[in-house]
């Protein structure tokens, strides 16, 4: 398939997981460096690019599970959105639970950290759209 000759719908899908704890009404974010695809990305969601082979949902359990030691229950999408710094990226971002594991940053997270969802804008380098600053405002 040539990509090139695509200039409107084709797009690199990543789903990603707000992993939100409402005992302390924070949320999980990973620290990476030195990203091949985006090089402003330091702080993010844990997940990534799904296979072909599985369910997103299933993906981005697997992804979350290596990237932060947590298994999570993943309970519905609440936003997707392309980036200004690439536009062939699609992110999924689902709602997620924490429901057992043990914390640990893995795979190519250098750090995790529990933060209180409206103090995302400190951390992130990358773009966060507006409509997922107040959704996060919500939890």
């Amino acid at each position: 398939m040539n990509w090139v000759k695509f200039d409107r719908g084709v797009f690199l899908v990543n789903v990603l997981g707000i992993i939100y704890d409402p005992k302390t009404r924070q949320i999980l974010i990973g620290k990476r460096e030195n990203d091949p695809y985006i090089k402003e990305l330091s702080w993010t969601f844990p997940g990534g690019r799904p296979n072909y082979k599985k369910d997103l949902e299933i993906y981005l359990k697997h992804e979350i599970k290596i990237k932060t030691g947590l298994n999570v229950d993943v309970k519905k999408i609440v936003f997707a959105k392309t980036y200004p710094e690439k536009r062939e990226f699609l992110s999924i971002y689902y709602l997620c639970g924490v429901i057992g594991g043990k914390e640990k940053a893995g795979d190519n997270f250098v750090e995790i950290k529990w933060v209180k969802p409206t103090d995302v804008k400190k951390y992130f380098t990358t773009s966060l759209h507006p409509r997922l600053l107040e959704y996060l405002k919500t939890l």
